[in-house]
């Protein structure tokens, strides 16, 4: 076995700060979106895409990005992607008019998703055992972090630098971080040649799957756009686009066995769902988490600020012990992933579903008034299930996948994690908004009812595979890889 990199922290630390400006600028935005109506005079449904196409175009590059990383190397798709982060961010904070802004955005969350599957692959090369735990941990604390910081930055921003421009250093905050941590991942990110590695010493075009490219971004495509457009209130072919999506479906599986039986390198190895032992449970798991999970901060948002006239910056401050609780809990996790197994994920999601259920009793038996400090320690509960599910479950869906496709292994994860946010969001959404009527108390009691439901078949998969581990079966390794 060879001996670990000595700047194996180092890179990761500036792994993790990449990963922190593509997370945060999700949560960011959307504190700054009555600024940008403001501003430059945008139109409610030019608003919603602002956010929801930093979604979508995230979604449709991380497969691909993380294939890019496996076969060009870590580094140089690394840099290559926050290259192109930072510049579309200062697009985004430039722009005239809201159309300008969208296409940046969309070219940001296509640098974003390109970026994001770098960091799962940098840990699965560069960290071996108990430290890889470690890593993932650092990993989901990060998340936590972002997630916490987010609302309270943009906050910050927007009252330093007023309504009017506020927007444009929410874009802009991304510049100097991302400058510095291309300087220090040009000195500390190590130089890997992946020649051979994945291959065989084909050139790129032997060891690109455009077709599948193509096929699994049409599919992905097909489950995001009609929830990013029923989002922003477009009333186009939501179903045609909807139906074709299994059948891009069927034909990128049948493109990929293809590939694969003809002694090809598939976009993405389909031997990852049927021989990676807990790769198939674990992607699932994150996805149906995510779908609970991601939009309990829009819900909890629009509860504050709409229900309790809380400001933007107030509205952080309060779900702020969900995000602390996440991060502190991810780092101790990582570190108890390796004893524990899948038994701190059911933990950790049992936790979850009895903060969640106290918030939504809490809101409709004490006064308004009260409500913001009622709430911060069953969130601070729910946070700390929260950490002890995203990095671990991470670190075991990866713990078998081969290095040479951990890149590609990490962007199929993360795509999972995104359609489940999608879908989550817009559920969570539609179920508030359907029961306002009654009361905003109500609306958020009903609503987070609906996030343990998520929660709940999260649960009864963790407890599957825990069961299934725990019969003895050995892991195993797709047949044909290094």
């Amino acid at each position: 076995m060879s001996e670990p990199d000595p700047r194996r922290w180092k890179a990761l630390t500036v792994s993790l700060a990449a990963g922190f400006m593509s997370l945060l600028d999700v949560s960011i935005v959307n504190v700054a979106l009555p600024s940008v109506q403001n501003g430059l005079g945008a139109s409610a449904g030019s608003v919603q895409w602002i956010v929801s196409g930093y979604a979508l175009t995230f979604g449709l590059s991380l497969v691909a990005g993380g294939r890019l990383g496996d076969v060009l190397g870590r580094r140089v798709m690394f840099l290559i992607s926050l290259t192109a982060f930072v510049v579309t961010s200062a697009l985004a904070g430039a722009a005239p008019n809201e159309t300008l802004l969208i296409g940046a955005r969309l070219l940001q969350g296509l640098a974003a998703g390109l970026l994001t599957p770098q960091n799962s692959g940098l840990i699965q090369d560069l960290f071996r055992g108990a430290e890889r735990g470690r890593a993932f941990g650092l990993l989901g604390a990060t998340i936590g972090i972002s997630t916490a910081t987010g609302p309270i930055l943009g906050g910050l921003i927007l009252a330093a630098f007023g309504d009017e421009t506020g927007w444009r250093w929410v874009f802009y905050v991304n510049v100097p971080v991302g400058v510095l941590a291309f300087v220090l991942a040009l000195r500390w990110l190590p130089k890997r040649d992946r020649d051979g590695l994945d291959g065989g010493g084909r050139g790129l075009r032997g060891r690109i799957d455009y077709v599948g490219a193509v096929l699994l971004g049409v599919a992905v495509l097909g489950v995001l756009l009609p929830i990013v457009e029923s989002e922003s209130g477009s009333t186009g072919p939501l179903w045609l686009i909807a139906a074709l999506t299994p059948v891009f479906g069927l034909v990128f599986v049948w493109w990929e066995r293809r590939v694969v039986a003809r002694g090809g390198t598939p976009l993405l190895d389909l031997r990852l769902f049927t021989e990676v032992s807990g790769y198939s449970s674990g992607l699932l798991l994150g996805s149906v988490y995510f779908c609970g999970f991601a939009g309990i901060f829009l819900v909890m948002s629009l509860f504050l600020q709409k229900g309790l006239h809380y400001t933007p910056l107030q509205s952080g401050l309060t779900v702020t012990p969900f995000a602390v609780g996440s991060s502190i809990m991810a780092a101790v996790a990582g570190r108890l992933v390796s004893r524990l197994g899948r038994a701190l994920t059911v933990a950790g999601l049992s936790l979850i579903m009895i903060g969640l259920a106290v918030v939504a009793v809490v809101v409709l038996l004490v006064p308004q008034d009260v409500i913001g400090g009622a709430i911060a320690i069953p969130l601070l509960l729910a946070g700390i299930g929260g950490g002890a599910v995203i990095s671990p479950n991470t670190t075991l869906t990866l713990e078998c996948v081969p290095n040479s496709i951990a890149g590609v292994a990490g962007g199929a994860l993360q795509t999972g994690q995104r359609i489940g946010t999608a879908i989550g969001t817009a559920v969570l959404a539609t179920v508030f908004y359907a029961t306002a009527a009654g009361g905003f108390p109500a609306a958020l009691s009903t609503t987070l009812g609906c996030a343990i439901g998520f929660m709940l078949v999260a649960i009864a998969i963790a407890v599957y595979e825990l069961r299934r581990v725990g019969a003895g079966r050995t892991p195993v390794r797709p047949a044909g890889r290094d």
